[in-house]
């Protein structure tokens, strides 16, 4: 089954379909609230989201036509750390505001042999 083209957003997922991150307990739950911690704040997982790299680093990174969330273009790993170079320091990008975190998104990359 093709979950994109079943699905737009990943809100649209019916509840009885979903599966949820805890980041308290770090667990994935079938149900919300979390039912070994109680917490109510948990992410929607992507069902996107089927596998864990076997690679280490890669230059570029793809975004989850789903869920939005950076991931291997690969594998569709959602499983990574993006990184960019700001004024010569190397940074985790998840820190970053919405706003630096779209523009990110809307660069264009281009190849230059």
């Amino acid at each position: 089954m093709n979950l994109t083209k079943k699905y737009k957003k990943i809100e649209d997922i019916p509840e009885k379909d979903r599966k949820y991150k805890c980041h308290t307990c770090h667990l994935i739950v079938d149900a919300n609230p979390c039912p070994n911690c109680g917490e109510t704040h948990l992410e929607i997982m992507c069902p996107l989201d089927h596998c864990h790299c076997s690679h280490e680093m890669i230059s570029g990174i793809g975004y989850c036509p789903l869920c939005k969330h950076p991931v291997c273009p690969e594998c569709g790993s959602h499983d990574v750390v993006q990184i960019s170079r700001v004024t010569g320091y190397l940074q985790d990008v998840s820190g970053w505001n919405a706003g630096k975190q779209q523009e990110l998104k809307d660069r264009v990359r281009y190849s230059v042999a």
